[in-house]
């Protein structure tokens, strides 16, 4: 076959998602590339708490977070949008 390219489908849908909904609601954010500094991946690891993290590796993207508050990933954010919003992120929905 030759070269194979392995990805997380999921990943990205879950980004996606995330990235809409913001926008559609006019929320302002920064999205943040883990991938391109280490320092900014290592950040995210560590300001994860430590009940929210897997069992076993890392935490992948999307993760939330409103400046240097854990807001929790997507899957949590998209079981209740209002009261992640009014809650977690603090922000308002213009």
């Amino acid at each position: 076959v030759g070269v194979q390219l392995y990805v997380a489908s999921q990943v990205k849908k879950n980004q996606q998602a995330v990235v809409g909904f913001l926008e559609a609601n006019r929320i302002s954010f920064e999205e943040v590339d883990i991938t391109m500094l280490e320092e900014q991946r290592l950040w995210m690891y560590q300001n994860i708490p430590e009940e929210k993290r897997p069992e076993k590796g890392n935490p992948l993207p999307p993760q939330i977070f409103n400046e240097t508050v854990y807001c929790n990933t997507s899957y949590y954010f998209f079981s209740d949008n209002f009261f992640c919003l009014t809650k977690h992120l603090k922000c308002k929905i213009v």
